[in-house]
């Protein structure tokens, strides 16, 4: 779980750096609860590409998206993308862009748009909330009208569609790969294994039911994920038959792909990266 900032939304350290933190953060669109003002985000351009906001009907609604995809005309693997607790703020958009000019449609979708923006706030306390009134059964609907308008782009070849995600978004991605059999493959980063603060299924409980290879991505020095809950979802894929392959960064902490927070880990993120591309590949989704 993201804890970046004090559940009573107190702060500490400089205040003017806070302060510039806030503004450059809400100024450029990354999560403010998670902005370093010290970062240097990685910036990946449209060129080539096809990208903006989409409307998704949902069960109740429309659902808005952040859709990414090559310029050139022909059918294109396709990803899913779940997005950390911050919801689909620039970080998250640029994941899309970044999987766009590697040849796939990559579309992330606001699952907490029902409950707040939870990119704009400062405090973990308000985010959390936000999260928590956000149901598994909403989310796993969502998804589902997410994957139905994939289906109906003419760009989109859903033959070769893959999920991946971060944080609460790499849990998810857990349980999208135990819950429709749509996907060929999932790459979760650093996603909650256990029961916790998440509204939903715990991926541990379910891994009997997973319908594709899954490649976790975790860090070594993750203060809420335990290298025991990673043991534990090894041995249980393995009891199950199961085709689960996770990677551990020994000095690596949660969040250590987000290059706009301080958790961020250069060498970790520069080899996980393309050993997600590596997995999509392997099993069909290129």
């Amino acid at each position: 779980m993201d804890t970046l900032t004090p559940r009573d939304g107190s702060w500490t350290g400089d205040v003017e750096l806070t302060r510039r933190s806030i503004a450059i953060a809400l100024a450029s669109g990354y999560a403010v609860a998670a902005f370093s003002a010290d970062a240097d985000p990685i910036h990946t351009d449209t060129a080539g590409l096809v990208a903006g906001m989409v409307e998704i009907p949902a069960s109740d609604r429309k659902i808005p998206g952040y859709l990414a995809r090559p310029a050139k005309p022909g059918k294109r693997p396709v990803l899913l993308v779940n997005s950390e607790i911050f919801g689909v703020h620039e970080w998250v958009k640029d994941i899309c862009r970044r999987l766009a000019k590697a040849g796939y449609v990559a579309l992330a979708p606001d699952l907490f748009v029902r409950a707040g923006d939870p990119s704009k706030l400062t405090d973990m306390g308000a985010v959390m909330k936000i999260v928590r009134a956000t149901p598994e059964p909403q989310v796993l609907s969502d998804t589902r009208a997410s994957l139905a308008y994939l289906h109906a782009q003419p760009f989109a070849d859903m033959n070769r569609l893959g999920v991946t995600g971060f944080c609460w978004g790499g849990g998810a991605t857990w349980r999208d790969a135990e819950t429709f059999p749509d996907f060929k493959a999932a790459v979760a980063w650093y996603g909650p294994l256990k029961p916790g603060p998440y509204p939903r299924v715990a991926p541990l409980a379910d891994v009997k039911d997973l319908k594709c290879p899954v490649l976790g991505l975790y860090g070594g020095q993750d203060k809420g994920i335990s290298q025991a809950d990673v043991q534990a979802m090894r041995d249980a894929a393995k009891a199950d038959g199961k085709t689960v392959e996770i990677i551990v960064y020994p000095e690596a902490q949660h969040g250590f792909l987000a290059d706009y927070r301080p958790s961020y880990d250069k060498a970790a993120s520069e080899d996980a990266w393309p050993k997600m591309l590596a997995w999509f590949a392997k099993y069909g989704v290129k």
